[in-house]
């Protein structure tokens, strides 16, 4: 019987640096991820993840700063000594060997010498025997936790490349790390088997209670998979948080652009003494002070609503185009400013070319000049 998976490992994170020549890569990262816990670290191309993914493993040692796994201080210890396992975005799978051979050899290079790792000395050991059958065994129950025991006699390339993913997986898992590394593993499958894998990740996550930090440019992984999601942009976390505090609460521009599918509506406006004014003649009357200046309004493409057209309090809007995603509307529109803005309905009757669109005053985002989120009670009225 294979033995008892160990209890998941934290991992802690404290002033990492990293730089390449005179390009600072990593500023200054704090970060604990508790045991147990699926993070997720996204961002744009180039901001800085998936190297402080391999910081953690070891793979690229940093300027400054400390890692902990386990309560362990492992700056000084290679990948190896770190007791991570690493899934790669290229599956990187031995091609000449077959689907249990793969998921084996962190077993075989533990728990064989190299003198019964090699095709004839092999045959002297009394205890090879012995150990492969224990070998054998863990990966046989962690091919059946994949759901891929019948492949275990094909090689990579008569593999798909779900179950190639799966395989990579099974590798990782029957090492029984402190934490798992995954680093884009999703981006080289279909959008169909990507929504599949995701499923799949997040259950096998729940099944084995292990640490997971997880790596993608794709915010619906980061969004639907995690419990906690880390945005990163020019090598700093910008929010840390779970989807949802992220989408409901940015802590600035930067994260409501990037969080969310349409991306958030932003519209100029001037916070005076007698309300948030919009160009559009509009004004936000909020129930607690906002400092006097130019602000952006973020409307979230759900919170803003069709009405009839030129109605008290509503935004006058000329319809450009309008996607039929099946339960709801996107509709593309323009305002008499000439702000363009998405809004997301529920599927109904066509909707006419010209209307207005009712706003939602208690789901708005407010942010300052400086691009931060503005924290005041905007839950009040709009009016002409």
């Amino acid at each position: 019987m294979p033995p008892e998976r160990r209890p998941p490992a934290g991992i802690t994170l404290r002033g990492i640096v990293k730089r390449y020549g005179t390009a600072t890569v990593l500023d200054s990262i704090d970060l604990d991820i508790a045991p147990g816990e699926f993070l997720t670290l996204v961002g744009p191309s180039g901001c800085g993840k998936s190297t402080l993914l391999r910081t953690i493993a070891g793979f690229e040692p940093q300027d400054a700063g400390q890692v902990r796994i386990g309560g362990r201080a492992v700056d000084a210890l290679p990948p190896a000594a770190r007791d991570v396992a690493m899934v790669f975005q290229s599956y990187a799978l031995y091609p000449h060997m077959t689907v249990a051979g793969n998921i084996a050899t962190p077993l075989e290079m533990r728990r064989l010498s190299l003198a019964e790792r090699l095709p004839l000395l092999r045959l002297l050991s009394p205890r090879r025997p012995r150990i492969r059958r224990g070998i054998m065994a863990e990966v046989e129950a962690v091919a059946r936790q994949l759901d891929i025991l019948p492949l275990m006699a094909r090689k990579p390339a008569q593999l798909s490349g779900g179950q190639r993913q799966r395989v990579a997986l099974g590798r990782a898992m029957v090492r029984d790390p402190a934490a798992f590394l995954m680093d884009e593993p999703l981006s080289n499958l279909d959008a169909r088997l990507r929504v599949q894998m995701r499923t799949e990740l997040a259950d096998l996550h729940k099944r084995l209670g292990a640490t997971f930090v997880y790596v993608t440019h794709d915010q619906v992984e980061a969004m639907t998979m995690s419990d906690r999601v880390a945005l990163m942009e020019t090598g700093r976390i910008l929010q840390l948080g779970t989807p949802a505090a992220l989408y409901d609460t940015p802590a600035s521009m930067a994260v409501a652009r990037f969080i969310g599918s349409p991306p958030i509506n932003l519209l100029q406006a001037e916070a005076r003494a007698d309300g948030i004014i919009l160009a559009e003649s509009l004004r936000l009357h909020a129930d607690s002070a906002v400092p006097h200046g130019p602000v952006t309004l973020g409307l979230r493409p759900e919170s803003l609503e069709p009405a009839p057209a030129e109605a008290p309090g509503t935004l006058p809007v000329t319809l450009r185009r309008a996607e039929n995603l099946g339960a709801e509307w996107l509709l593309h529109v323009v305002t008499s400013a000439g702000a363009a803005l998405v809004a997301r309905v529920p599927a109904t009757a066509p909707v006419p070319e010209r209307f207005s669109l009712a706003i939602d005053p208690a789901r708005l985002h407010l942010f300052g000049a400086d691009g931060r989120r503005i924290v005041t009670r905007l839950g009040a009225r709009i009016t002409a």
